[in-house]
């Protein structure tokens, strides 16, 4: 018995690989259930196994003041204890920093492991100083952490005393994606619109190159609280006849074969699940340098171009050269799908399944003596 413990159940990375990590299990037969803080009625943006048992709490995350903040920390760690006492599973599985905590706190009186995993990048998204106090009192803990990338696992090593295993995240095979409904000149960028994914830097680099590459467009698939800002952006640049941001796709994946070339603009990533998704689909990739996850994914030159991190005028004048170079942009596309075979899914999941076992089978032994 598995227990999964997740924020929510949207259209994001964690979200994503949570889903197929439940499916994989519950169709090996393991008995799976997936927590989540959000509302009984919350849609999920992807699909589960029959098998997995979704349990809703009902308790949505919000912005609260510093008192009643820690007064719903406490609420959501007794609920989800009630949860996991309810559901007795032999080990949890938990994503994102704030979930993770409460995660450790609510199992550790019931006897119940624990595996954290974080997924962005630990030295720069900032989780304030309450919240970060509590990851060091409370990861120590777990039976271990995983991380994407080894940068954040280097970060942790130094900041705590952690075990861990560094796991990238699965690329989808190339025959997932739907049929090309391109125009053959659309830019595309996918990500939440906030500060992180740097769509407001993407913004000013594609203005300064628009004039020589009229006949692309550049489209945004995404939602977050930067909407506002990034259209009032776009539209005193001049660039409204240009730019397009529509939201989120509604089938995951649903951005590719709308897209011709991709870009990353991150300031920084946990791993930059969509330059996976992209390069598994054979599309040529322009990716910020960032800390960290696309030098990881990206030869330089060779599946994908990287510039240095946060020069718009280097990602633009790399778009500019791609978007004039059909041969090259197919080079780089075919390149890009046979380097994604190192990330294919059944590899990366038998990582994952290798640590649950091992984590099991350690405490299954330690029960019996």
């Amino acid at each position: 018995m598995l227990a999964f413990v997740l924020p929510g159940l949207g259209a994001g990375g964690s979200e994503h690989i949570v889903s197929l990590l439940c499916n994989h299990f519950a169709a090996q037969g393991w008995s799976i259930t997936l927590i989540v803080f959000e509302e009984p009625s919350a849609p999920s943006y992807y699909a589960y196994h029959p098998e997995v048992r979704i349990v809703r709490l009902g308790m949505k995350s919000r912005r609260r003041a510093a008192a009643t903040g820690a007064l719903a920390m406490l609420r959501r760690q007794r609920r989800l204890r009630r949860a996991l006492k309810a559901v007795r599973p032999e080990l949890v599985v938990s994503f994102l920093t704030r979930t993770n905590i409460l995660s450790v706190l609510a199992a550790r009186s019931l006897h119940i492991p624990v595996i954290v995993s974080e997924r962005n990048n630990p030295a720069l998204q900032t989780v304030g100083p309450v919240w970060s106090r509590l990851r060091q009192m409370t990861y120590p803990h777990a039976v271990g952490l995983i991380t994407m990338t080894q940068g954040a696992m280097d970060w942790f090593r130094g900041a705590m005393d952690v075990k861990g295993w560094v796991i990238p995240n699965p690329v989808p095979p190339a025959g997932a994606a739907p049929d090309r409904r391109s125009d053959g000149r659309t830019i595309g960028a996918v990500g939440r619109l906030v500060p992180q994914k740097g769509f407001d830097l993407l913004l000013d680099a594609f203005a300064h190159v628009a004039q020589r590459i009229p006949d692309w467009k550049l489209v945004i698939w995404g939602e977050g609280p930067e909407r506002a800002a990034l259209e009032r952006q776009r539209d005193r640049l001049g660039l409204a006849g240009r730019v397009s941001l529509p939201g989120v796709t509604e089938r995951p994946g649903d951005w590719i074969p709308q897209t011709d070339l991709f870009v990353l603009s991150s300031r920084f990533e946990g791993w930059g699940i969509v330059v996976g998704e992209a390069m598994g689909a054979g599309l040529p990739v322009v990716s910020f340098d960032c800390q960290w996850g696309p030098a990881e994914m990206i030869g330089h030159g060779r599946s994908g171009l990287l510039v240095p991190n946060g020069d718009g005028a280097a990602l633009g004048d790399a778009i500019v050269a791609l978007c004039a170079d059909p041969a090259r942009r197919a080079a780089l596309g075919q390149a890009a799908r046979e380097r994604m075979a190192d990330f294919g899914h059944d590899r990366v999941l038998a990582r994952w399944q290798s640590v649950i076992t091992s984590i099991l089978d350690h405490h299954r032994v330690r029960a019996g003596s």
